[in-house]
């Protein structure tokens, strides 16, 4: 484990330092850091009760207190690989290393630009490209997910929700958006392309078919994505509850990536920004978002045989709540099985909508706030109460002391001098103070 003093690493040439508080402190939130504490939290156990004020004099006295010093010393250094055992760490970030095939102490110290970066140059690599250098100063901003209006109201009838699974990724995937497939205007014609070679995307930005060349990103897309597909395949293999929970902080570590690919290309500040690409994903996204409203009230109406004329109550990014004017949480389920797999079969591939929850009753005051009962699993119990964007729920709660206090602290690094932030945030201003 590499120790931090004075925020310096303290170098071991040819040993790979793996620093466990840095990954504690990226992935969990508890109370203390301490190694007792993390330990009592995810193992039950502590260190010795050794205070370093004694350690000299038990290092002086007799074998017995150099057998208490000895015992205090290994335990220290058990803890932490046991620690290390039990959350996995090791073998989850070999995984990410060797999928984005950046070192491991990257994982630990540097954001997401460096994986994409590293798996770019992978990927060029292979076909004998060049990857440019940009200085990038910023740029224009661009239009971005849609929000359908919501229908404000308490619904007493439930409210079935669709997800676009990986949206942003199955976009570029599905349309080869990449730096090596952009067309600039006029191309098509100086290259001879006819229109069934290259697609124009709803900003008016052109790129070729995988038929014609297929994008490096793409290719990245596909890695991550199958990395993710075997994480959650073990994950339901997998029957010890704490494991579970390690394997779905895998999986969930590789969706980011994932998703971290169309981020890269619309950071203006970043190592290589692309409007072009990055426009094109949400301009994509709108118009699959505005199709899937248009497709669900369209097939299930009265005229159609159904119950009810169906009503998309509200949309968000990837997703859009269905009021589908049946009674039960069961036939709703069953009905947004049904429209999810009819609605996936307008978009190519690998773009899927899903089926993945009801609401009943569901609560819709506002974009991005709202509550209800969430199910799931079964028709029969609902999965919890799901409240976003809806402080007052949990007032009473933190008044009455019943939060606990972890769900309080923000743990985030200062990376920069106060100045250079653009805004106030917390631990900003509590290293100014």
């Amino acid at each position: 484990m590499g120790r931090r003093r004075e925020n310096k690493v303290i170098n071991a040439e040819g040993r790979i330092q793996f620093d466990l508080l840095q990954v504690l402190l990226r992935e969990y939130k508890l109370r203390s850091y301490t190694l007792n504490a993390v330990s009592f939290h995810f193992l039950q156990e502590q260190k010795e009760d050794v205070q370093h004020s004694i350690i000299t004099d038990l290092q002086n006295g007799s074998e017995q207190t150099r057998r208490r010093l000895a015992v205090y010393c290994l335990k220290d250094a058990y803890l932490p690989l046991r620690l290390l055992e039990k959350l996995m760490c090791v073998i989850n970030y070999m995984e990410m290393a060797r999928v984005t095939g950046v070192p491991l102490g990257y994982l630990l110290s540097r954001g997401q630009q460096v994986k994409v970066v590293s798996q770019l140059l992978r990927q060029a690599m292979k076909q004998d490209l060049v990857m440019p250098v940009v200085k990038s100063e910023g740029g224009e901003d661009y239009a971005g997910a849609t929000v359908i209006e919501p229908q404000k109201g308490y619904y007493d009838v439930p409210i079935a929700t669709l997800d676009f699974s990986s949206l942003y990724p199955s976009i570029m995937m599905a349309h080869n958006l990449c730096y090596t497939t952009l067309l600039q205007q006029g191309a098509p014609e100086r290259y001879g392309l006819s229109p069934e070679e290259f697609i124009r995307t709803p900003t008016g930005d052109l790129f070729v078919k995988a038929s014609v060349r297929k994008g490096l990103l793409p290719e990245i897309l596909e890695s991550l994505l199958a990395a993710r597909k075997r994480a959650k395949a073990e994950l339901q293999r997998e029957t010890d509850p704490f494991r579970r929970q390690v394997l779905d902080g895998r999986q969930l570590a590789l969706k980011v990536s994932a998703n971290s690919v169309y981020g890269f290309t619309g950071a203006q500040v970043g190592k290589l920004p692309c409007l072009e690409i990055s426009q094109s994903v949400t301009g994509f996204g709108r118009q699959m978002i505005e199709k899937t409203k248009q497709l669900v009230e369209s097939k299930y109406t009265l005229a159609n045989g159904y119950s009810a004329d169906a009503k998309v109550v509200y949309g968000d990014t990837d997703s859009v709540m269905c009021r589908l004017g049946v009674p039960s949480v069961a036939e709703a389920m069953r009905l947004g099985r049904e429209a999810a797999s009819w609605v996936s079969g307008h978009f190519p591939p690998p773009i899927k909508l899903e089926f993945e929850k009801v609401y009943f009753p569901y609560l819709l005051i506002s974009k991005k706030r709202y509550a209800g009962l969430y199910f799931s699993a079964s028709a029969s119990a609902h999965d919890k109460m799901d409240c976003k964007g809806i402080e007052t729920e949990v007032i009473s709660d933190l008044l009455c002391n019943r939060v606990d206090i972890s769900q309080l602290v923000i743990t985030k690094e200062l990376t920069r001098t106060a100045h250079e932030y653009a805004g106030h945030q917390a631990h900003v201003e509590l290293a100014e103070r």
